[in-house]
């Protein structure tokens, strides 16, 4: 009896495991999708810039100049995330 009951407990607890490791690789593989598309947005933004600004008048400009290279500062910082400098 006290067998019976033991591996009765043993079965749930390794039902709800398979649940839990099921949820949480299902919640690893969005995150992973959206950290994906997250560094793809910022790849494209800085390759905007770099096109925008190909001769330079942005950042010679003082006004624009200033606000720009604070945009190229923040994409620079988004890309440390990722592992690039």
């Amino acid at each position: 009896m006290i067998l019976e009951i033991i591996l009765v407990l043993l079965v749930l607890l390794l039902v709800t495991s398979c649940y839990i490791i099921w949820n949480l690789t299902m919640k690893l593989e969005t995150l992973e999708d959206w950290i994906v598309n997250f560094m793809d947005a910022a790849e494209k933004i800085q390759f905007d810039l770099k096109q925008i600004d190909y001769k330079g008048s942005f950042e010679a400009d003082d006004e624009t100049g200033v606000i720009f290279n604070q945009i190229k500062e923040i994409v620079n910082q988004l890309n440390k995330f990722k592992g690039e400098e």
